[in-house]
């Protein structure tokens, strides 16, 4: 057997946190012209739009974009039953996770007497998730996705995913309880659920990673449709000190970089003799890798920061608010308690991000490119939408009555004044 060959890696280097931003931030202006009319075609042409963008971008030749249930019970023929049985738990994992994000479907209070407040919340009845492809498969986005809209009372749940669909995707969408299922990737797919083809029918809202052309396409659709968030290349942070173990936090950056050579990591402590530790865990096991070469390529967009003392460095981390957050430190809860901005969070050297990838059931659709200072990773809520409750008594509106009255005087707006002073509740006198 031939000895598998070293692979050449240039040695990662310090960078700021000024650099790793910068780093992070999408190159948009090179893709928004292509997205733009790729959103245009779509919304001329439809159907014949998206099977020419598929053979032109995937290779494949469709005769059409639906999915047939045929095709998902054949998926399950090529799939071994180990698979789908992990699938299962998975999915059971996830739904029992997001069941405790959610909302009760109504509550009132009575806050005084003859005045009832609430809330009432609707899940949205149709939406649309988008399952990347390409370098690899992610039957467990289709699961993350799908399972949480299905969790939240979704009716209807569709997806898109790239052509050739892998039967392991097509299986998880099936146990997900995905509702439709389109052989479409790309920044097309998201203008066909946006705006609706002769197949697909629009939707609500569209929730899932993607590459910059499909992130870029969610942006410029927002007048159309809600999103998630912008959820471009995956990216890993580990917060350590000289307590951790290097190869647990070299085995965590590295894996992020198998996403594809756009992926990411960085490295933030206050031991300046970590990073050459953990430099040398990661040689280590890149070059055992199968898709090595694949993870070498984001060692170009990554690096470390040593911080002068663990508040500077998770500051620090604050600033870089990365999509996945590993804490290996010697008081992990204290430093959880200072953290302001991350996707998802690792807390302890046994807590993989691999174990929110696939198994613990929170949701790893998150964040990137330092979005976690304004946005959530994907949730329950993100599929439902509420209303506010009032009930008044007749006596609960009289003692609303002087507060409605002079403001809406006071605004010039009489007739709101009128709609309370008709009702008898009070004349204006004291």
């Amino acid at each position: 057997m031939a000895e598998k060959k070293k692979l050449d890696i240039p040695k990662w280097s310090e960078i700021s946190e000024e650099q790793w931003i910068a780093n992070r931030k999408n190159d948009t202006d090179s893709v928004k012209s292509i997205v733009e009319d790729i959103i245009a075609n779509v919304k001329e042409n439809g159907d014949k739009a998206l099977i020419e963008y598929t053979e032109k971008f995937d290779k494949v030749k469709l005769k059409q974009v639906a999915i047939s249930r045929n095709q998902i019970d054949e998926a399950y023929e090529k799939v071994d039953q180990e698979i789908v049985e992990e699938l299962e738990n998975a999915a059971y994992n996830i739904q029992r996770f997001h069941k405790m994000q959610l909302p009760p479907d109504m509550w009132t209070t009575e806050v005084e007497p003859g005045i009832t407040l609430g809330m009432k919340s609707t899940p949205l009845e149709r939406v649309g998730c988008y399952i990347p492809g390409g370098l690899a498969s992610y039957p467990s986005s289709a699961l993350m996705t799908v399972v949480a809209a299905k969790t939240a009372g979704v009716d209807e749940v569709i997806c898109c995913t790239p052509a050739p669909i892998n039967p392991i995707t097509l299986v998880a969408l099936d146990i997900a309880g995905c509702d439709e299922v389109y052989a479409v990737g790309g920044a097309q797919a998201i203008a066909a659920m946006a705006l609706g083809t002769e197949s697909i029918e629009k939707v609500q809202r569209i929730v899932g990673p993607g590459n910059r052309f499909v992130t870029e396409a969610k942006i410029l659709l927002q007048k159309d449709v809600l999103i998630d968030f912008p959820a471009g290349a995956s990216e890993a942070a580990v917060l350590c000190d000289s307590s951790a173990v290097p190869e647990f936090v070299a085995a965590d950056l590295v894996a992020q970089g198998e996403h594809g050579p756009t992926s990411a990591f960085v490295l933030v402590t206050d031991d300046p003799e970590m990073p050459d530790k953990v430099w040398n865990a990661m040689m280590d096991i890149v070059n055992e890798e199968p898709r090595g070469d694949i993870i070498s390529k984001s060692f170009a967009n990554s690096g470390y920061i040593v911080c002068k003392d663990m508040e500077l460095a998770i500051e620090t981390m604050n600033g870089v608010a990365p999509e996945h957050l590993c804490i290996q430190v010697r008081d992990p809860m204290d430093a959880l308690s200072k953290i302001k901005n991350a996707g998802s969070i690792f807390v302890g050297p046994y807590t993989p991000i691999a174990a929110g990838d696939y198994a613990s059931g929170t949701n790893h659709v998150l964040p990137t490119s330092g979005y976690a200072k304004l946005y959530s990773g994907l949730n329950v809520s993100m599929f439902r939408k509420t209303s506010t409750v009032q009930m008044l008594t007749k006596e609960g509106l009289a003692t609303l009555a002087p507060t409605i009255v002079t403001l809406a005087d006071a605004e010039g707006l009489h007739a709101h004044g009128k709609s309370v002073t008709i009702r008898g509740v009070y004349d204006g006198e004291e």
